[in-house]
């Protein structure tokens, strides 16, 4: 049950975009999902310090209680979303023509239950701290028809390859639950820098996010571990070079959970940094790197992903070759 009012144009010149309040009463499709996320979907144009700041006052209730930001929803719930005032749409919100293209000519693969897309480097997967508009802004205002897409996972604004979008929230959760299993198998290429010691190495440790308006994780000692979140990697070599005296390595990496800069931050703390990583790098390498191979960014790229989708019994496997821009620099070095 959905009451929806107009668009209208308020005296102050804002834009109402709901002058009434509306009551949503949750379907499956929406089983299951915090009620942050499910207001962040229905405000589409709502930033999201407006929605945090309605859960906080109280103005969002489920079935006539006060609702709680992580709250998930189940089937039955009503919705209470109060009138919704916000400012003016600018043409800055619109998403440029030459990205949808982008995005268009970035699908690898589309069925009924996901999307697989090559997401671009510099590219962040969603809006917020300043970005307008993301990878899954773009693409659903690329598909403004689509019923439900929603991302399955992150990637790293400056990390190029695979992202999985859902096309149903079953999906969603099905995919959700095989990450946690770690039943997905999800592998990169990256180019590090200095010589690799030995084979395969499969790295166990503590992340912890840092506090700060910077974005960083950092590894903790195992004295602090229970204060993080585990991270696990398999880490094998692929091939070594070595370039006016100095070694690059490049590795296959198995990740085994999505940690926050997981891979960045455990090969940092390895001593052998991802060559371009403007956090965790090496930045007088960096800028050689930048000077001499051409690298304008981080070399770290999501090429394989392969899974069987448990409900419908279709194996995905989908490989990607390293961007043109990575190939470029590892031929400078060969």
């Amino acid at each position: 049950m959905k009451k929806v009012s107009k668009i209208l144009n308020d005296p102050s010149g804002k834009v109402v975009a709901n002058n009434k309040v509306r009551l949503v009463t949750i379907d499956m499709s929406h089983v299951g999902q915090r009620i942050d996320n499910f207001l962040l979907r229905e405000l589409k144009d709502a930033p999201r310090t407006f929605v945090y700041r309605i859960l906080r006052k109280g103005e969002v209730r489920i079935n006539k209680k006060r609702a709680k930001p992580l709250q998930k929803l189940i089937e039955g719930d009503i919705v209470r979303i109060p009138p919704v005032f916000l400012p003016e749409k600018s043409e800055a919100h619109v998403v440029p023509e030459s990205l949808l293209k982008k995005i268009e000519a970035s699908i690898i693969f589309e069925d009924e239950d996901l999307i697989l897309i090559n997401k671009p480097s510099g590219l962040a997967v969603h809006g917020g701290s300043g970005i307008r508009y993301g990878l899954i802004e773009s693409f659903r205002a690329l598909r403004p028809n689509i019923p439900f897409v929603e991302l399955v996972h992150r990637l790293d604004k400056d990390t190029s390859g695979i992202v999985m979008l859902a096309k149903s929230r079953s999906v969603l959760l099905e995919l959700h639950e095989m990450l946690k299993q770690k039943s997905i198998s999800k592998y990169y290429q990256t180019l590090v820098l200095g010589k690799w010691q030995g084979g395969s190495a499969h790295i166990q440790n503590s992340l912890q996010r840092q506090q700060g308006k910077q974005k960083k994780v950092r590894v903790l000692n195992d004295k602090d571990a229970d204060k993080g979140k585990l991270a696990e990697s398999i880490f094998s070599p692929l091939t070594v070079f070595t370039k006016d005296n100095q070694f690059f390595s490049l590795l296959k990496v198995e990740l085994l959970t999505g940690r926050m800069h997981q891979i960045r931050t455990q090969l940092a703390d390895k001593g052998t940094p991802v060559l371009g990583d403007a956090q965790y790098g090496d930045f007088a390498a960096n800028r050689e790197a930048k000077k001499q191979l051409g690298l304008k960014r981080l070399f770290l790229h999501a090429y394989h992903l392969n899974f069987t989708l448990p409900s419908s019994g279709k194996k995905y496997d989908c490989e990607l070759p390293l961007a043109d821009d990575l190939i470029t620099v590892l031929e400078q070095l060969k």
